[in-house]
């Protein structure tokens, strides 16, 4: 939004988000973020007819507003039923989505429907193009502007030794089932490990209240993240954009994720991918990149390893977790590969270059 200001002043921001799209949009705006926030299959089931309520206002909205065009930013459960709508609905507008939708990992079938109903889709990882492009759809890779807004933070620190680093997540309900590992696995390091020394990152005060009441002898903080993915030997880290960040710094970790049983097996049917984290995706492509860009990469070694569900046991964090405090050699290697990766996402400029290919789209 603010490069968009910076090429074209006159434009003008409706719809809804959360408050930083808001200091920056329109009234009336919609913050909803933060209750659009759920987990899981459960989640979504509890909080249906408040999402319902939401779909129906958005699309009222829209058509009362009739504006020159829609961006759709992530959240592809709700998006894409939104733009399905509209486009049913007659609106004429440009509908164009920022942040692809990860249906190369549950549902690649669904792209060329998505091609029926967007002009334009925005991706952030550089695979997903010819993918999108092979079913008609415009699409542009711009980089990845989550990395783009990190640069400023990447400093010269050094690693303390022994520091290890526990990201269990931003949502309460990670924060319940991810951080008692977690502080089990600790108990074993630092009986093996005498040396090592823990500190957590928290999500917000209150996440970070129930961590320190969990295990007082870890030191928990807010706000930090990003200098503790920096200053620590080795990590354990949630699944989600943590990953990516902590790639982006370099810091040796793990990848960790348990949800809700009936969560796990539905979703362990629909995804079609040999990883959950997005660095050992994006290797796979590199490694073994697809005849057709429209089939799936094939495996390749992982370079994060991840400890799901049943196999996220305190033992397993803990042995991972030592390889690396142990192994100078193994934390280097790793660091580099993780280095190397986030490299090739193009982060510098990515929303100037995101905010071009939406006025091109549009034809401004």
């Amino acid at each position: 939004m603010r490069a968009l200001h910076g090429m074209r002043p006159d434009l003008r921001f409706l719809g809804a988000g959360g408050a930083q799209m808001q200091a920056l949009a329109d009234r009336p705006f919609d913050n909803w973020t933060a209750r659009a926030a759920v987990l899981g299959l459960w989640d979504v089931l509890r909080h249906y007819g408040y999402f319902k309520a939401k779909f129906r206002q958005m699309l009222a909205d829209i058509r009362e507003t009739n504006p020159l065009a829609v961006v759709l930013v992530d959240y592809p459960g709700f998006n894409l039923r939104l733009a399905k709508a509209l486009r049913k609905s007659g609106y004429k507008g440009k509908i164009l989505y920022y942040i692809s939708p990860q249906v190369w990992a549950w549902n690649r079938g669904r792209i060329p429907k998505m091609a029926r109903i967007l002009d334009l889709m925005i991706c952030v990882f550089p695979f997903e193009a010819p993918m999108y492009e092979a079913s008609g759809l415009h699409t542009v890779f711009v980089g990845h502007p989550l990395l783009e807004a990190l640069e400023q933070e990447k400093t010269p620190t050094a690693r303390e030794p022994g520091l290890v680093g526990f990201f269990p997540g931003s949502r309460e309900r990670e924060v319940r089932k991810i951080f008692p590992v977690m502080i089990d696995a600790a108990v074993i390091i630092r009986r093996e490990y005498p040396a090592a020394r823990f500190e957590a990152a928290a999500a917000s005060e209150a996440h970070a209240a129930k961590m320190r009441a969990m295990a007082p002898e870890i030191v928990v903080h807010t706000g930090t993240a990003h200098s503790l993915m920096q200053r620590a030997s080795a990590g354990v880290v949630c699944s989600g954009t943590a990953t990516l960040e902590a790639a982006f710094f370099g810091l040796p970790y793990c990848l960790v994720y348990k949800i809700a049983w009936l969560t796990y097996e539905i979703g362990r049917r629909l995804v079609d991918v040999d990883a959950l984290g997005i660095v050992n995706i994006l290797n796979n492509y590199r490694r073994n990149p697809p005849p057709d860009p429209r089939l799936p990469a094939k495996a390749a070694p992982h370079i994060i390893r991840e400890f799901i569900q049943d196999d996220a046991t305190p033992g397993a964090l803990a042995d991972e977790v030592l390889r690396l405090l142990r192994d100078a050699g193994a934390r280097a290697a790793l660091t580099r590969d993780l280095l190397e990766i986030t490299s090739e996402l193009e982060v510098h400029g990515a929303s100037q270059r995101a905010a071009s290919a939406l006025i091109q789209a549009l034809g401004l």
